[in-house]
């Protein structure tokens, strides 16, 4: 399965989307042109961050700065795992 994007807003330079992953999502790296803030609204994610593991659960953030590698390595097994996702072109 792939995830769900929603974009909740698109203004100036900014789009906020609600992601959905499914349950034992992974994904292949991404390397993105803008900056990405994400917190997790629901579920938990292992997150691979320039070659470092962080592991996020419900509340937690992280900001990704613009060309930086980074990949889903899990997300959470029982439930679908929620995002707000924040780019900043």
């Amino acid at each position: 399965m792939e995830e769900i994007f929603n974009n909740l807003l698109s203004h100036k330079n900014v789009k906020i989307n609600k992601i959905i992953s499914p349950l034992n999502f992974t994904s292949e790296e991404f390397i993105q042109d803008e900056d990405e803030w994400v917190i997790l609204l629901q579920g938990s994610a292992i997150l691979e961050i320039n070659h470092k593991t962080s592991k996020l659960v419900k509340d937690s953030y992280i900001f990704i700065p613009a060309k930086t590698p980074h990949k889903i390595i899990s997300t959470d097994p029982n439930i679908e795992t929620i995002w707000l996702g924040i780019h900043i072109y």
